[in-house]
């Protein structure tokens, strides 16, 4: 059985406190008036059963890497697989193809047999969508597991070497690696009333490069401190389900990722969680355009970095 380990252990640093407000900022999830008009069962779930489910799994090449090189591989939704420094992180790994009665649309961009050897796991928050425990079960190999606090006994007996629990702006060092969890604006509980547990996004530091993947969010005023604390290279931003059932604003929509990316101050932006599962009402087709039009608008089309199911792409 895998060790848990929680905060101000061995391996984990904890920065100074963050300003109140930017503390793991929840929002109401109480839906808004008038949600009831739309029906997501005819609306989303049943036109997703009748189509026919996109793209495919590749064996990729993987690409071989000079300091300070990273690569990333988007495998879908949120999930991606970060190489740098001969160490191989995987993010959010999701590969399975229905999400608790909601139909994946797009295979995942890599075959799971096809991983290189996975040396550290990151996960978001608890969201079936994020923490697919079938998943995780087939890519554990002894290696360490990074969860938000109060996480870490969803994935412990799932073949993980050890289970690190972290709170907001504490890091955990794994040879070149430094991981820090960030706030964020959303909730991480696994079942209705299960609202004690963490959620957050990850700073990922390795040979002077500076990762960002903000988990599920809604815009907050946040981005902005997180940006001056870390000079953000490549920003991993969800563009899609912003128009949910409940019309909780728990999400981004385009124009918000895109403000998002600019109060970091980041090189690249890569977009996200759009286009693998049906989770909101908007077409899944209509997230990229958007992000695109507004980027046009502003003049930051060209810090897009828009990536391919199972395609690596070198930073």
């Amino acid at each position: 059985m895998a060790e848990i380990r929680k905060s101000a252990v061995s391996g984990v640093q904890g920065a100074e406190a963050g300003p109140e407000e930017l503390l793991g900022e929840k929002v109401a999830l109480k839906p808004e008036a008038g949600w009831m008009k739309r029906n997501p069962v005819t609306e989303i779930l049943l036109p997703s059963l009748f189509k026919k489910r996109e793209g495919e799994s590749l064996r990729p090449e993987w690409p071989t890497l000079e300091p300070p090189e990273v690569a990333l591989t988007w495998i879908g939704h949120a999930s991606f697989l970060l190489q740098a420094a001969g160490f191989n992180v995987l993010i959010d790994p999701i590969w399975g193809n229905w999400l608790k009665g909601i139909k994946r649309m797009r295979h995942p961009g890599v075959e799971l047999n096809a991983l290189p050897g996975i040396d550290l796991v990151l996960i978001t928050h608890a969201h079936f969508d994020h923490l697919d425990r079938r998943t995780l079960r087939g890519v554990a190999a002894n290696q360490p597991v990074v969860v938000p606090f109060e996480v870490g006994n969803l994935v412990h007996d799932l073949g993980f070497q050890m289970v690190q629990e972290l709170h907001y702006w504490e890091s955990f060092e794994f040879g070149p690696l430094k991981v820090t969890l960030t706030p964020c604006r959303h909730w991480g509980a696994r079942m209705l009333h299960d609202s004690h547990r963490g959620f957050g996004g990850y700073i990922i530091e390795t040979g002077g490069r500076v990762i960002y993947h903000c988990g599920d969010t809604a815009y907050f005023e946040g981005f902005e401190e997180i940006g001056r604390r870390f000079p953000v290279d490549v920003a991993l931003l969800p563009i899609g389900a912003y128009e949910p059932p409940s019309l909780r604003r728990v999400h981004m929509n385009p124009e918000e990722a895109l403000d998002a990316f600019v109060r970091l101050d980041a090189k690249w932006m890569v977009p996200m969680h759009f286009g693998t599962f049906r989770l909101s009402y908007e077409p899944l087709d209509e997230p990229p355009r958007r992000l695109l039009a507004a980027a046009r608008a502003r003049g930051l089309e060209g810090r897009i970095a828009w990536m391919q199911e199972g395609t690596p792409v070198v930073f």
